[in-house]
């Protein structure tokens, strides 16, 4: 797959970009379309969420 075909969400502008323009250091991706990657953050915080949950069950 090429890098242009693949989708990014940079974390420090908060903006979604296509092939790899950035640092790696401020990248979420890849994602397959740019929807995806719009979402990178909510879909992070909705599994950290889960994982916290599990964490607190199991102790």
């Amino acid at each position: 797959m090429s890098t242009d075909a693949e989708y990014y969400f940079n974390t420090e502008t908060g903006e979604v970009e296509q092939g790899k323009p950035t640092a790696w250091t401020h990248r979420m991706g890849p994602y397959p379309t740019r929807e995806e990657a719009a979402r990178a953050l909510e879909k992070a915080q909705s599994r950290n969420s889960a994982w916290e949950k599990q964490d607190a069950e199991d102790d």
